[in-house]
């Protein structure tokens, strides 16, 4: 049966969300937008909803009536533990409780590279490996895959946790020769995971089909993703004379890059 609930994104005012919006609307219809801050115009076929997601009576009144969830809403980058308690840990449970109370779903939410990001260049990741988040954000964001767990197991919802590398339209640094998710890609996966019967809580990562990727998607094979872009095309651009970087700067080292390197101080025996 055919949902014509209208599609729910958060975090629509950002960079992403405003790319995303038209092509959402395109292939799904009636899309209901969120954000903090006042973003309108709205598009032909879209509702603008202006919500704090740490406030839960907003974010049920976003969510009632929704189908589709897509929610890339709070903070993505490192900050005090107080801005991401409330944008990122209250904000992401109270979209999934509002979700379940009001039936709205299948979800596919906004999780980071960076909740694996202690990973070395040299590790090969898949969706099994523990978590080792990198800075409090990126221990936000393992929360919310934990959290996503937790709504699969009790209450079987299907939520989609998108680790998402480097998502902007090409390359400008070495590392994402490794990490980059081109925006076509990014909307392949999330079409991907609304198009799949049963999600469960699925872990994917978000890359492109790179040469150079640290990551596997193979254990969510019931997801039919398959993403046409490769970062190695800008390898020469990146790295005309060869990779010189030192490999054991921490923001080489480390999958997480400048997240694991800030602030990066391992105490010594």
């Amino acid at each position: 049966m055919t949902d014509t609930r209208p599609t729910l994104l958060t975090g629509a005012a950002g960079i992403l969300g405003r790319w995303l919006r038209p092509r959402l609307i395109e292939k799904y219809g009636a899309l209901r937008s969120s954000d903090i801050v006042d973003f309108a115009p709205a598009l032909h076929g879209e509702e603008i909803v202006i919500a704090d997601l740490a406030d839960f009576s907003s974010v049920e009144r976003v969510v009632k009536g929704a189908g589709r969830i897509i929610h890339f809403g709070g903070i993505s980058y490192e900050t005090t533990f107080d801005r991401i308690l409330g944008a990122n840990i209250a904000g992401t449970y109270n979209v999934f409780e509002a979700a379940r109370l009001h039936d709205a779903g299948p979800i596919v939410y906004a999780s980071s590279n960076h909740a694996i990001g202690f990973y070395t260049r040299d590790d090969r990741l898949d969706a099994g490996v523990r978590q080792r988040p990198d800075c409090l954000y990126g221990v936000s964001k393992a929360f919310g895959e934990d959290l996503a767990s937790f709504f699969a197991d009790k209450y079987g919802m299907d939520i989609a946790c998108l680790r998402i590398g480097t998502a902007r339209p090409h390359p400008v640094d070495p590392r994402h020769l490794s990490t980059w998710q081109s925006y076509e890609d990014l909307l392949r996966m999330i079409e991907a995971c609304f198009a799949t019967p049963k999600l469960g809580c699925t872990i994917l990562y978000g890359v492109s089909n790179n040469d150079r990727s640290w990551w596997s998607n193979q254990l969510a094979s019931h997801v039919d993703y398959h993403p046409k872009d490769n970062a190695e095309s800008f390898a020469a651009t990146l790295l005309p004379d060869g990779d010189r970087r030192d490999f054991e700067d921490p923001a080489v080292k480390y999958q997480g890059g400048p997240f694991a390197a800030e602030g990066y101080a391992p105490r010594r025996r």
